[in-house]
């Protein structure tokens, strides 16, 4: 398997690294010492990884039976240590994710980190160390073993953008060694780092402003794009991706069928340009992706790029990453929560949804991080809508500082220039469960539980990957105890970083959205055209009503707290709901009570 894969696909790898270092003397030198570590990393693959690698060349070339298309797969992601405790007890929650349906499981980030600030454990110090209060790097190995016995797909992160300033790396480049020097950005010239400053968006503006951290004690500036413990990597120096490389296929081999690739559009650097989702950044996924092709087939890529969405597009392909987040249908569904007006959110998907065939989105409402508005600006004004008024409205609505609001967010690396900010807090919190119930308000906590089973119907029906936070499944609120904590109370994304309580019990208007999540699920995994990626999204008719068609179910949801009506454009003359048992004719208009949506299958 291992020399047919070479065959087939190092032609390329080579035009790819040449592009980025074919000038070099030693550039077929540095092909020949990539070469052995993918031979190597293929051959210490165990027997069960290898099935899986030949399963996923058969789908690569039938073009079909992707896993990730398929409407049996639903995710879930979630922080070891606060939904189990560590990696060992992670493996008898097993039964909970079958309860639910869950055969995807996101591990936030638990490769070793610093003690105290560490990005949320996005400052790697060893990748091939678990964080110690976790387990052991072999507890690691027996989660994706156990997963994969029960067809429960395992997903890291891989950090490959920036180490933390404890990594070995960093630890022997500050003691002057040029050859680690070499692995980082470092100056001793501050004209440098402003003439790079000068066209840099500055990431984090309350943490530091530019994109550099000056190290007092080495007296030289090193490129920090995030915090200043997050030093940037330097993959202009081939030896940076031969490193990484192994790191990856290390990664893999302990299981890991995807990687979720962090912070991609930063990772390729050139003076006199903003540094962000540059041609050669895509290069070197492609090299990547390429790499695993042949090391390790069954690995999968998928794409955060939390840039405008037409770059987000731009990562999705075989070549680099075949699952992408969908943050413009996230960042959309919420704005549409706000204004109960989906023309923007229609417009957005119409135009933005389409991905190769052999690709996929993963859909999601909530995550780990904060809430950015990333949606167009362009597309906001063919609609008449300021897109920086109406950020600035979002940011208001959802942090309670909007009259008539019902959500309960945390603002997030507040901009002082611009006003900007991101939005924090658990789905149910923003989705105004929080307030009634701080309101002891029967009518708003109905509303709300319609608000939220509405929205995880209509992203449970969309193509591609249903991924859940952990705990928003239950409708739990913000935990603000975060701001007692030195180490967490400057990042309110800990507002929503809640540990799981297994033993506390769910007030009914929770249990109602925990019941519904599962029935939703089951509901899906039955209908088979709820998996591929074939879509075709409605006009608007009413401004509050979403809906899409999938083959011959319909999908219409009324995000308002009015009624609605929309005639869907059926062959059969009646269609039953599928999330109820309902049936209704399809020659006249679907009559929406408040945030009613319906699964509609045509009886034909």
């Amino acid at each position: 398997m291992y020399n047919t894969q070479l065959e087939q696909n190092m032609a390329n790898l080579t035009e790819l690294l040449f592009s980025l270092y074919g000038k070099r003397w030693d550039f077929y030198q540095i092909m020949n010492r990539l070469e052995k570590i993918m031979s190597d990393a293929n051959k210490a693959r165990e027997k069960s990884l290898v099935k899986l690698d030949d399963q996923a060349i058969k789908a690569a070339q039938s073009g079909k039976d992707f896993w990730y298309q398929s409407e049996k797969t639903v995710g879930m992601m979630l922080y070891v240590d606060l939904f189990a405790g560590n990696l060992r007890a992670l493996v008898e929650k097993i039964p909970y994710f079958e309860e639910l349906g869950v055969n995807y499981v996101h591990l936030m980030p638990l490769f070793d980190c610093p003690k105290g600030e560490n990005d949320g454990g996005y400052a790697i110090s060893s990748y091939r160390k678990v964080q110690p209060r976790l387990g052991t790097i072999e507890d690691l190995k027996f989660v994706a073993d156990e997963f994969h016995k029960k067809g429960i797909r395992l997903v890291l992160d891989f950090v490959f953008n920036h180490t933390s300033d404890e990594h070995e790396w960093a630890l022997k480049a500050k003691k002057g060694d040029k050859k680690y020097m070499n692995y980082y950005y470092m100056y001793k010239d501050k004209a440098e780092v402003d003439d790079w400053n000068r066209n840099l968006r500055e990431i984090f503006p309350t943490v530091r402003r530019g994109s550099f951290t000056y190290l007092e004690k080495q007296d030289i500036w090193v490129w920090t794009t995030f915090n200043s413990f997050q030093w940037d990597l330097n993959y202009s120096n081939p030896e940076v991706f031969l490193a990484m490389c192994e790191e990856m296929l290390s990664i893999a081999n302990l299981g890991v069928d995807v990687l979720r690739l962090d912070a991609l559009a930063f990772v390729w650097k050139e003076k006199g340009t903003v540094c962000e989702s540059l041609p050669k950044a895509h290069t070197l996924i492609k090299a990547f992706q390429y790499v695993a092709r042949i090391a390790c087939p069954s690995l999968v890529f998928k794409s955060e790029a939390i840039v405008h969405p037409d770059q987000v597009v731009q990562y999705i392909h075989k070549d680099e990453c075949a699952i992408s987040y969908n943050p413009l249908q996230m960042a959309l569904l919420w704005s549409t929560v706000a204004t109960r007006d989906t023309r923007l959110l229609n417009l957005s998907l119409k135009k933005r949804w389409y991905i190769p065939g052999d690709c996929t989105w993963v859909n999601y409402i909530r995550c780990h991080d904060d809430i950015g508005w990333t949606f167009s600006d362009e597309d906001a004004a063919s609609l008449g809508i300021n897109g920086f008024t109406h950020r600035q409205f979002l940011n208001r609505f959802f942090t309670g500082r909007f009259e008539g609001t019902f959500s309960a967010g945390e603002p997030f690396q507040l901009n002082p220039t611009t006003g900007d900010c991101r939005i924090c807090g658990t789905m149910a919190s923003l989705a105004g469960l929080e307030q009634s119930q701080t309101l002891k308000n029967e009518l708003l906590e109905k509303m709300a539980v319609s608000r939220l089973k509405m929205m995880y119907a209509v992203v449970l029906a969309l193509p591609g990957i249903p991924l859940l936070y952990a705990n928003d499944e239950k409708a739990v609120f913000n935990d603000y105890s975060y701001r007692e904590r030195d180490e967490q109370k400057e990042d309110s994304r800990w507002v929503h970083r809640l540990k799981t309580d297994w033993k506390g019990k769910l007030i009914p208007a929770q249990k109602e959205v925990f019941d519904f999540v599962k029935k939703a699920i089951k509901l899906r995994k039955a209908e088979k055209m709820l998996g591929g990626t074939e879509i075709t999204f409605y006009d608007t008719q009413d401004s509050a009503v979403f809906a899409f068609r999938r083959g011959t179910i319909h999908v219409v949801a009324n995000f308002s707290e009015r009624p609605a009506a929309f005639k869907i454009g059926a062959w059969s003359k009646e269609s039953t709901d599928l999330l109820t048992g309902q049936k209704y004719e399809n020659f006249y208009a679907q009559q929406l009570g408040p945030y009613e949506v319906r699964w509609l299958s045509e009886n034909l």
